[in-house]
């Protein structure tokens, strides 16, 4: 029986995981709140991924064994809430994709200012240097997504203050 990983949002990040958990044999389903967009939707759709948009089916998202939280929902929204009360492990996207990373190396950025520009700096700098890396977290695919579909030595991430969990 695989394990169910519910997401929470489905943009850049949420798509990516979705993709990754489908193909590390997750049974996955995501839920977002608002509309999804059109490319996203297809993505989805295109890897038979179930969704939901517009509403958050407490049924169908409270049955999780992990629930991958876009970083943009706040850890005091009563989904949150619920999904914590019943003991169900919330990680991010780049918990997620750090399972599976093999045996790649990351260079993580985060900080107040200047990271797009620091990232963008060290992944030019090691792209020229003909390393095999990518530009992946908040420029870029999402760490996840690029696991999923075009692996690397080297991940070149920034990483907002966002995307680290409690």
């Amino acid at each position: 029986m695989s394990k169910r990983l519910v997401i929470l949002g489905s943009g850049e990040s949420g798509v990516g995981a979705a993709l990754l958990g489908k193909q590390k044999g997750y049974d996955v389903f995501v839920s977002d709140g608002g509309k999804i967009k059109e490319n996203y939707k297809q993505e989805l759709i295109d890897n038979a991924v179930d969704f939901e948009e517009g509403s958050h089916t407490e049924e169908k998202i409270l049955n999780a064994d992990e629930v991958m939280k876009s970083p943009g929902i706040p850890e005091k929204n009563e989904l949150v809430k619920k999904i914590r009360a019943k003991g169900i492990a919330v990680i991010s996207e780049i918990e997620l994709a750090y399972r599976f990373k093999g045996e790649s190396k990351i260079v993580a950025i985060t900080g107040s200012n200047g990271k797009s520009t620091t990232t963008s700096l060290i992944y030019h700098i090691c792209k020229t240097a003909g390393l095999d890396c990518a530009l992946v977290g908040n420029i870029g695919y999402s760490f996840a997504k690029q696991i999923a579909e075009d692996p690397k030595e080297l991940y070149v991430a920034e990483i907002s203050s966002f995307n680290w969990m409690i």
